[in-house]
């Protein structure tokens, strides 16, 4: 067992860790008790439980909820199993396109009560379901430690965490999935169970990227690392000169180092009040990300690790936009730029190859200047590192195998309508058929509909058996990703 992993008494729930209610982990009253807040489609409160982030596919269940406590999740399941219906979770709904249909549901939001806990000793977090990125990382900062965020702090902690997690830092601490020591969750026969590596290690593995469908989660617990500064910032260029630019990218990623996590998209951003007129006057290519520099020793040579890939770039051309430089870890949360309002994206997404010289020309062909894509986004996050190693105590998904990960969205109404980004989502899946893996990871599919596959056929069996052990009757069987299960 490595050194980082937390067992021993935080990993055992006692009766002081839990409200009386919770202590005998069983739901006490009768199935179909009224559930506080609970609402059909057209009553109060069904349109707050069921808000979602991406507007492409608002969820439409039978019944909705909003729960605040561990009783307010055992209500829920408990009404779902007296009316027949099958149970859904969601907290903020970034990726609604990718979840199965709800009809026939009770959809769950976890907005769990309670704030973020840091131990600074232990460096490890406890994080109620339902808090989003930035709130947590904002709770390490003070301490000079950092976790393994997704690029938007408006994003949830727990869809993110279980799905993988592709972070700014994972170059150099792999997979966020693979930073979870502990996950409280309630099961279909309402158990309040703390899920760690020494109380059930099979449960352990398969909830941190299995798939899901395997209860309702509480709060979850995060190992965190030491983040003294970072060089981060985002460099944009007319998307005139993106040959010459990403060919210099792609060169610098074969060999970069680890503490250096960075991504490049080919941006079309519509001509509105909250984008610069300078990069919305035509398609751009920007490059951002990050290089970590976890102690004071390191800012020299994460400046030098951040020049070694700029400085060639901003040779190439003058950019547009300039703004990589040395900061407190907590602004990396504005890096990305993603947008911090609702929006509908139809996106797609594939885990690439080395695309090579070839590859890149392709890309370009369909994204790039000329191209007539109404992709508002479409481009590359960088992997390799920590990202490719499998972890000794990791869960069913621990790495990525890939060089690349590829993804692109269009926003109807902005940059086409939603016919016409389908169609150029196709086009460009097909032009870059000869680098696709077949491989995705669950945070970044953004369809339903597009083909996912992030689980090996013994994974996704040995994943099936504790699915089946802890949810005999399927109650959550339909919140599995596609391609994540076997089970009909």
């Amino acid at each position: 067992m490595s050194a980082d992993v937390t067992t021993g008494p935080a990993d055992v729930t006692t009766a002081a860790d839990l409200t009386a209610a919770e202590t005998d982990g069983h739901a006490t009253a009768a199935a179909g008790d009224a559930v506080t807040g609970v609402a059909r489609p057209g009553e109060p409160g069904y349109d707050a439980a069921t808000a979602v982030f991406n507007l492409a596919a608002p969820p439409r269940p039978a019944a909705a909820v909003v729960a605040r406590t561990v009783e307010d999740v055992r209500a829920a399941i408990r009404l779902a199993d007296a009316e027949g219906l099958s149970l859904r979770v969601h907290t903020t709904g970034h990726s609604a396109p990718a979840a199965r249909p709800m009809r026939d549901a009770l959809l769950i939001r976890t907005e769990m009560d309670g704030g973020v806990e840091v131990d600074p000793i232990r460096r490890v977090a406890r994080i109620p379901a339902g808090t989003r990125w930035g709130v947590v990382a904002k709770a390490a900062a003070p301490y000079g430690l950092a976790v393994a965020h997704g690029s938007s702090p408006t994003v949830g902690v727990v869809g993110y965490l279980l799905g993988g997690g592709l972070s700014f830092y994972g170059r150099k601490v792999g997979l966020a999935a693979n930073s979870v020591r502990a996950v409280d969750l309630v099961t279909a026969d309402g158990e309040l169970r703390r899920v760690s590596l020494s109380s059930d290690p099979d449960l352990f593995w398969a909830l941190r990227g299995g798939g899901g469908g395997f209860g309702v989660v509480t709060a979850i617990e995060v190992k965190l690392f030491p983040a003294v500064q970072v060089v981060t910032g985002t460099t944009c260029w007319p998307a005139a000169h993106a040959p010459g630019l990403l060919r210099a990218w792609r060169r610098w990623t074969l060999d970069a180092p680890p503490e250096a996590t960075t991504s490049v998209r080919v941006l079309n951003l519509p001509k509105i009040p909250d984008v610069p007129p300078m990069l919305s006057a035509g398609p751009i290519l920007c490059v951002d990300g990050a290089v970590l520099a976890e102690t004071g020793d390191d800012v020299a040579a994460a400046r030098r690790y951040a020049e070694e890939l700029l400085g060639p770039l901003r040779a190439v051309a003058e950019p547009v936009l300039d703004t990589w430089q040395l900061t407190e870890p907590v602004d990396l949360l504005d890096t990305h730029m993603d947008p911090s309002d609702p929006v509908a994206v139809i996106g797609d997404h594939m885990l690439l190859g080395d695309l090579g010289d070839e590859g890149i020309d392709v890309l370009l062909r369909v994204v790039g200047e000329g191209s007539g894509s109404p992709l508002i986004s479409a481009g590359l996050r960088q992997l390799g590192g920590a990202y490719a190693k499998p972890h000794p105590q990791g869960g069913a998904l621990d790495h990525l195998d890939a060089p690349y990960a590829y993804s692109g969205g269009g926003v109807p109404g902005l940059t086409g309508t939603a016919e016409a980004i389908t169609r150029h989502i196709a086009t460009v899946r097909e032009a870059l058929a000869p680098w696709d893996t077949g491989w995705t990871t669950p945070t970044f599919v953004e369809s339903h509909a597009q083909p996912q596959r992030h689980l090996t056929d013994g994974r996704i069996a040995a994943a099936d058996l504790v699915r089946h052990r802890v949810d005999p009757a399927g109650r959550f069987r339909d919140d599995i990703m596609p391609g994540a299960t076997k089970l009909s």
